[in-house]
């Protein structure tokens, strides 16, 4: 069974500093949770449609939302539908006049696409029980390029005040 979830926010693993991306259901029932660890890039992606924030130049995820939008398509919504060794997957569904499709997909960028697009979330329940018998992602290596410590920087002293002066 889906369940329609929203992003309630971004959240960074002490032990390995990986984002985890934290989805919660949208239902007026029993509030469940899951959390997803993601790179620093989509992580940035995803703080950076949260907050509105826009650039003069599209980043990765504006510019395929401006080539749906220039080639008539919609994104329709995005489910989490699989958890496979500690790995997530997503599917993002795509419609167009006649034409509907589907598509493999990281969550990660599934829900960066999806915030942009203001379209449904959703997560299969069996993932949801399921991620909360994982055991966070172990062995993750940490990115110790300059790039990599500038993002987990980044994203440790994000500030919503902070947007919107670039």
């Amino acid at each position: 069974m889906l369940l329609e979830m929203e992003v309630t926010g971004l959240a960074l693993d002490p032990s390995s500093n990986t984002p985890i991306l934290i989805l919660k259901t949208r239902d007026g029932g029993e509030e469940r949770t899951l959390p997803i660890w993601i790179g620093l890039l989509e992580a940035a992606s995803i703080a950076m449609a949260l907050q509105k924030v826009e650039f003069g130049r599209p980043m990765t995820h504006d510019l395929f939302k401006a080539f749906l939008d220039a080639a008539r398509f919609t994104l329709d919504k995005v489910e989490v539908c699989d958890l496979k060794d500690n790995t997530y997957f997503a599917r993002v569904y795509f419609s167009g006049g006649e034409n509907s499709f589907s598509m493999d997909s990281r969550p990660s960028d599934a829900i960066a696409m999806a915030l942009r697009a203001k379209c449904p979330i959703f997560a299969e329940d069996d993932v949801i029980n399921r991620s909360s018998q994982t055991s966070p992602p172990q062995g993750q290596a940490e990115d110790t390029s300059e790039e990599g410590k500038k993002w987990t920087e980044y994203l440790e002293n994000l500030n919503p005040d902070d947007f919107g002066k670039v």
